[in-house]
């Protein structure tokens, strides 16, 4: 039941349970002055209906039949059906760490398999389950580096999504990590001249993403030559998963950081998602999280049991790696499913589909509008700069059902007015096309005067 109700009788059961006679004489202990004696103000109750009725209301103004054009590391994708089918049984649902292997081979196994899967979608040979998403499972491969290496600074790429790197800011606050930050040149991506001279022989790590806050990709072979030749590590934090159908994965570095929310996780308001952290081998001691390995039993049955679990509440305070207390097993059990459901052929082709919608609408928008760092290989996002403000533009597609790019101003002042633009396999032709046009008729509502006498004499 979703949940239990009790009656005047149930109530008078437990309070004669633990010797009392009345609600009043069991809050007795709290002082009067803290104690409410008027009703809660709260609408009536209401019928199951009204309530349904009621919440689908709701939803209608988070945006039913609205196309969105929004990225920035929350992705929309299409998830099947068969994804909650599943979650929502009760073996799934309901359970809890799996301490007992006895009882809980499902969930091991099920890790397990998101385990394997992920290695073979990085590269990597071993993966955890898992972080709480790819904000901290990026902060955790640093802090992950800095103990292999026994180095203290990091340097990380400006290109790196400015949520993870407030995240890792946070995280290096008081454990002594200074923080370097490496430029992205005119194509978006890192500026290796430049990125280079930030390393020291303090330098742990270089963390980077790819592709790139900005949909760019980056040259990983390039990098991982410069940070390796330097004796530090190489994290590279992946925030779109998709992409690791069509694109090479980053097999040069040394942890791989994601972000797995694409894959069958929905928006969900910001969570929860589904951080994993995939290295090599060698580096498993230091790895945070859970590891579940395979084994057998005295009868030779197949069998899975916690290889390893690193946090505090399992090993001595000091040798924890991490002291996050969840391995989000649900959640990676629905990107369990979808990897399951697509396979290696549907993911490729799900990334195709992204690629494509992606460039038709990068090539219909630089039409009307500058597209800024077209010049490096993207996959599903891109940058468009505009003379106004993307706020406002946003505000004027609204009124379209259309929720448009994501401004950079905050975190990129230096970019102007430019916003970042996302297109999925959800995206129609025929939204691109109509958010194009309001943008690109924005743009000719603050042309310049001189802009206006030059259309005056061409007509």
């Amino acid at each position: 039941m979703r949940y239990l109700p009790k009656s005047p009788a149930d109530r008078e059961a437990m309070l004669k349970a633990i010797g009392l006679c009345s609600v009043d004489e069991l809050f007795a202990p709290i002082p009067a002055e803290y104690r409410l004696s008027r009703d809660l103000k709260i609408p009536r109750q209401m019928a199951e209906s009204e309530i349904v009725d009621y919440f689908r209301q709701r939803s209608r103004e988070n945006g039913e039949g609205y196309t969105s054009f929004l990225g920035a590391g929350a992705y929309s994708h299409y998830r099947p059906v068969i994804i909650d089918s599943l979650i929502s049984r009760g073996e799934f649902l309901t359970a809890y760490t799996p301490y007992q292997a006895e009882i809980s081979q499902g969930t091991l196994q099920s890790i397990f398999e998101f385990q394997t899967m992920i290695c073979e979608l990085t590269g990597m040979e071993v993966a955890n389950a898992s972080m709480y998403d790819g904000s901290t499972a990026a902060a955790e491969a640093v802090m992950m580096a800095v103990r292999l290496t026994s180095r203290r600074s990091v340097v990380v790429a400006r290109s790196l999504h400015p949520e993870y790197r407030e995240v890792l800011a946070t995280y290096a606050t008081h454990q002594g990590m200074p923080l370097s930050v490496a430029s992205f040149g005119d194509d978006g991506r890192l500026n290796l001249t430049e990125f280079e001279k930030l390393i020291t022989p303090e330098t742990a790590c270089v963390l980077i993403q790819s592709p790139n806050f900005f949909g760019s990709i980056e040259d990983v072979a390039a990098i991982a030559e410069i940070v390796h030749r330097h004796d530090a590590m190489l994290v590279v934090s992946i925030a779109e998963a998709v992409s690791l159908g069509i694109v090479e994965p980053p097999r040069q570095a040394d942890v791989i950081a994601m972000e797995a929310q694409s894959f069958g996780v929905p928006l969900g308001f910001g969570g929860p998602y589904c951080g994993v952290i995939a290295t090599r081998e060698k580096f498993v001691r230091q790895m945070p999280g859970r590891l579940v390995g395979q084994t057998v039993d005295r009868q030779g049955k197949r069998g899975f049991v916690l290889t390893l679990a690193t946090r505090e509440q399992h090993i001595r305070r000091e040798k924890a790696t991490s002291n996050i207390c969840t391995n989000q097993a649900l959640v990676a059990l629905m990107v369990n499913i979808f990897m399951t459901v697509y396979g290696k052929v549907g993911l490729k082709e799900l990334a195709k589909q992204n690629l494509a919608k992606t460039a038709y609408a990068a090539g219909t928008f630089s039409e009307h509008g500058k597209v800024l760092f077209a010049a490096s290989p993207r996959f599903n996002e891109f940058v468009v700069q505009t003379k106004e403000d993307p706020y406002a533009i946003n505000s004027r597609l609204l009124g379209h059902k259309v929720i448009g790019g994501f401004p950079l101003k905050k975190f990129y002042p230096e970019l102007g007015n430019a916003a970042l633009w996302c297109c999925t396999e959800l995206t129609t032709r025929s939204a691109i096309d109509t958010a194009v046009g309001l943008v690109a008729e924005s743009e000719r509502s603050v042309r310049s005067p001189k802009e206006a006498d030059v259309e005056e004499v061409t007509r």
